[in-house]
């Protein structure tokens, strides 16, 4: 009885340590974004974004995009990219960076840096059915389109499952009229079926600016 009863709270201090453990993992996996998050409200107390606009929200190939208001003349778009960052990111802070804009339209580029750190194609669909879930919450008319996990050399390794991710979220998609799934990764391939070279930064990740011209002209049609 000693004896299993030793075992037990060897077992539940274990337990108990590894619960600790995973949830400094989750705080130190969102609060890493906390300056730039901060960021973002000290230009929203001094220049305050439209309401009822188009919010761009994701990882870095949002954040680095500095020409979309150039992009879209006319219309009220919202960068609001951060960092490497995930879906469950932009979930865990939707308070600070969505709901108070309440935009009509929300664009999302994330999953890339999801899948490079281990999860899977259905744990993406999953978090982005998330995010929806959470957004409609608060905003039920909005519209969410969800941008195409980008093909680019860096990360060819990881293919199939960006092309899984893709085809979950885009049949997710068509579940719901306020969703919409934005097909940028064909155009950004060549003849050859592999990334066109001439679309990326040196870190052959990120993209140039022929790579945006690429998402401006694809993306276009769905924010008129």
């Amino acid at each position: 009885m000693i004896i299993k009863n030793r075992i037990f709270r060897n077992v539940l201090c274990a337990f108990l340590v590894l619960s600790g453990v995973i949830t400094e993992l989750n705080a130190n996996s969102t609060n890493r974004w906390e300056n730039e998050i901060r960021a973002f409200e000290q230009s929203d107390s001094t220049n305050k974004p439209p309401q009822n606009g188009i919010l761009f929200i994701g990882s870095s190939s949002i954040r680095l995009w500095k020409t979309l208001k150039e992009d879209f003349p006319g219309l009220p778009v919202i960068n609001r990219g951060f960092g490497g960052s995930h879906i469950s990111d932009s979930i865990y802070f939707a308070e600070r960076i969505v709901f108070p804009y309440k935009p009509r339209m929300i664009i999302m580029y994330a999953g890339a840096n999801d899948i490079n750190d281990g999860k899977s194609p259905k744990q993406v669909c999953n978090d982005f059915k998330a995010f929806v879930e959470k957004v409609h919450s608060q905003l039920p008319s909005a519209k969410i389109g969800f941008i195409s996990i980008s093909p680019n050399p860096a990360r060819w390794g990881q293919i199939q499952k960006v092309r899984e991710a893709n085809q979950l979220i885009k049949e997710y998609t068509q579940t719901d009229k306020l969703l919409f799934y934005i097909d940028t990764f064909s155009h950004m391939l060549g003849e050859d079926g592999l990334p066109r070279p001439e679309i990326f930064v040196e870190d052959k990740l990120h993209m140039n600016s022929k790579g945006y011209e690429i998402w401006k002209r694809v993306i276009s049609p769905y924010l008129n």
